[in-house]
């Protein structure tokens, strides 16, 4: 398994994911849940903030050799999102909340010191 920063590829997420959470608190976001799987598809969190439920995908890259984070967030990736949102949204009774898709597009340097870039309706 290749490691990042001494983290094997699924702690690196797991950290990335940690970092978003605490980005969007200190921005005033409510996280109801991180996560959230169905059978389609996961989302990694939910939030709420500014009004609206927010479907938030985190991608992490520990340099840009394979493009920017937010360039793996695919139409694919896309579609997959919003079913699971969807299901997401139907099973809280919050078809009449307005939602976005948001990116959380992290990068790691190699002082290991983590880039944030949050990127509201990306999709």
């Amino acid at each position: 398994m290749v490691k990042a920063f001494g983290l094997e590829p699924k702690s690196l997420g797991n950290l990335s994911e940690e970092l978003a959470v605490a980005h969007l608190k200190k921005n005033g976001y409510k996280i109801i849940k991180t996560n959230y799987r169905t059978r389609v598809g996961e989302i990694d969190i939910v939030a709420q903030g500014d009004g609206y439920i927010v479907f938030v995908e985190v991608k992490a890259r520990k340099s840009q050799k394979y493009g920017l984070p937010q360039e793996a967030v695919t139409q694919v990736k896309q579609r997959v999102i919003r079913k699971v949102a969807s299901a997401f949204l139907q099973e809280n009774s919050l078809q009449d909340v307005p939602v976005r898709f948001d990116v959380m597009a992290i990068t790691f340097s190699a002082d290991k010191k983590p880039h944030i870039e949050h990127i509201p309706f990306a999709f």
